[in-house]
C-alpha cells in the first residue's frame, strides 16, 4: 500500500484551502476530505493530479470528481451519522469513502465490471470494509436493501429515475445532475410524502452520462 506522506498531507490542505476560496464551508465535510489521501484513488504516475482541483479520468471512460464536486454534492446529501446512502456510480470509491467518513451506512453501485473489481480492492485494501459494493444498473437502484435515507449519483442523467425515487425514504434527499451530455444541473430532491417531492437547483456542473446496463 502506498503511503501518506507530511507533503502528501500538505498537499491536501492546500487543496482545501483552495475548495473554500470557491465558496465552500460546509467544514464537516472538508474534515473528512482532509483525513481522505485522495492520491491513493488515482494511478501512481498520475499521483501529481490528486490535489489539484479537477476532475481526472480513472479509466473505462469514467472519472474521480473535482473535489469541490465532491464536496457540494456531499453537503447536499446533509449526511447524519448511521444514515443509509445508496450511491449511483462507485467509480474510483473516493466519494463512497467520503460519505463512509461522514457517518454513513454507504452501498454503492457500479456498472463497469472492470472499475467495480479495481475499486472493490482498493476499499478493502483501504480498510473501508463496512462500505457494500455492488456490480449492476444503476438505473435500477438496489431496491432489496431500500429505503434510503439519501441518494447521490455521480453521473449525469437525462431525467430523474423513477426506480431511485421509489426507493428513497420519506424525508430524504437525491442529489443528481440531470441535462444534456454537454452540462448538468444539480438538483437536490427531497421526498415529502409518497407521492410529493421537492425540488432544488444547485448551478451547473460536468458529470459523463449516466448509462444504463453493465459492461
Amino acid at each position: 500500500m502506498r503511503r501518506d506522506t507530511y507533503k502528501h498531507q500538505g498537499l491536501r490542505k492546500q487543496l482545501i484551502e483552495a475548495v473554500r476560496r470557491e465558496g465552500f464551508h460546509d467544514e464537516l465535510v472538508l474534515d473528512a476530505m482532509y483525513k481522505l489521501p485522495r492520491h491513493l484513488f488515482l494511478e501512481k504516475a498520475f499521483e501529481e493530479w490528486a490535489y489539484q482541483n479537477v476532475a481526472f479520468p480513472i479509466g473505462s471512460d469514467q472519472t474521480i470528481s473535482q473535489p469541490q464536486t465532491v464536496a457540494i454534492q456531499t453537503s447536499l446529501l446533509d449526511i447524519q451519522k448511521g444514515e443509509t446512502v445508496l450511491e449511483v456510480g462507485t467509480g474510483s470509491g473516493y466519494q463512497a469513502c467520503i460519505l463512509s467518513l461522514m457517518g454513513a451506512k454507504v452501498y454503492t453501485i457500479e456498472r463497469q465490471s472492470k472499475l467495480f473489481a479495481k475499486t472493490d480492492i482498493l476499499l478493502r485494501d483501504l480498510g473501508f470494509v463496512a462500505i457494500r459494493t455492488f456490480l449492476g444498473d444503476g438505473y435500477a437502484g438496489l431496491p432489496m436493501f431500500a429505503p434510503f435515507d439519501k441518494i447521490l449519483v455521480t453521473a449525469g442523467a437525462n431525467a430523474i429515475p423513477e426506480n431511485l425515487i421509489s426507493q428513497l425514504a420519506v424525508g430524504g434527499h437525491l442529489v443528481i445532475p440531470i441535462g444534456d451530455a454537454d452540462v448538468q444541473t444539480m438538483w437536490r430532491y427531497t421526498k415529502v410524502s409518497d407521492t410529493e417531492m421537492r425540488s432544488e437547483s444547485f448551478g451547473k456542473f460536468k458529470f459523463v452520462p449516466f448509462l444504463k446496463g453493465t459492461q
